[in-house]
């Protein structure tokens, strides 16, 4: 018999955002726990889509209705986390007075 604590269920939060040519805040497209969540995670990486890890992110992201953008509170969190997807696509985000991505 096992004392210790069953592992936790994991959880997935896909965003979609269009990037420069849009106003609009990212938006969360899926969400789920358990199966839900490993069915968007394969999706994701069946097209190529980067999978972030971050528990405390998708612990916020988790609490966004379905097909909402995000709230103001985590646009720095989801910009610095796309920030560091151009740099790792090798993709230069576009800055000028009005725009900083």
């Amino acid at each position: 018999m096992s004392t210790g604590n069953p592992p936790p269920q994991q959880v997935a939060v896909a965003l979609a955002y269009l990037g420069q040519n849009s106003s609009a805040a990212p938006k969360v497209v899926a969400k789920g726990r358990g199966l839900l969540a490993q069915a968007i995670i394969e999706k994701a990486r069946e097209h190529g889509v980067f999978v972030h890890e971050s528990t405390e992110l998708v612990g916020l992201l988790m609490q966004v209705e379905l097909d909402s953008h995000i709230p103001p509170q985590l646009y720095l969190a989801v910009a610095e986390l796309l920030a560091w997807l151009y740099r790792l696509e090798g993709k230069q985000p576009i800055h000028s007075e009005n725009t900083l991505v």
